[in-house]
């Protein structure tokens, strides 16, 4: 039986709650699926994330890295191809800290690409009817760093990567685009449930 992580994140800015949270908290209640899930709420902090994260991927030693956070103001859903070495925060973190132009690994290598089968999911997505694009960038938030640190910490063989998700309705600010929190859980369903597929975007069954 293969192992999946799989995070959200907690509330920050001021939110009450965040939709990747609520997202990875249905999926984690309602999984059937022939692996052994683990589910787990990250800290929107750039320090907390990153020590939580590399607890985890120690204690379960998963098979798949999955990762997942708010993107407020997105439409759709966005499958991240690259984790890039900076810090960069346009607002302090919930610990406060805002580091600016900062590596979240010093001497690490400038950017990580994703090893989840990106166009294939994007694909699965928007056959099932959910809106979804293939992200070349994931920001330099906290999402960002934790998809560096992810990468970097899971073995070459494990599928890691991260998803953006927009605002659920019941969360998303007045005239914010969103998705219905159904929605949400079954895009984060579907990822998990195609995180071994070969992307078969590219001859060979790799993107990379």
């Amino acid at each position: 039986m293969s192992t999946i992580l799989l995070t959200g994140f907690a509330p920050f800015d001021g939110a009450e709650r965040n939709p990747s949270g609520d997202a990875v908290a249905a999926v984690a209640a309602g999984y059937d699926g022939p692996h052994r899930l683990i589910a787990a709420t990250l800290p929107v902090s750039f320090a907390g994330a990153a020590a939580h994260l590399h607890a985890l991927i120690a204690e379960h030693d998963p098979d798949a890295v999955i990762a997942t956070g708010l993107a407020g103001g997105s439409d759709r859903v966005a499958v991240e191809r690259i984790g890039v070495n900076l810090m960069d925060a346009r607002i302090p973190d919930n610990d406060g800290a805002q580091p600016i132009d900062v590596p979240s690994e010093p001497g690490g290598p400038a950017a990580r690409f994703a090893t989840l089968p990106v166009k294939r999911i994007v694909s699965v997505l928007e056959e099932e009817g959910i809106p979804a694009r293939a992200s070349l960038s994931a920001g330099s938030y906290v999402c960002n760093h934790v998809l560096y640190t992810a990468l970097g910490a899971s073995r070459p063989d494990v599928p890691t990567g991260f998803v953006h998700v927009p605002w659920s309705t019941a969360t998303a600010p007045a005239d914010a685009p969103s998705m219905s929190e159904q929605d949400l859980a079954q895009a984060v369903r579907l990822v998990v449930d195609h995180a071994f597929d070969p992307d078969d975007s590219i001859p060979g069954g790799s993107i990379w």
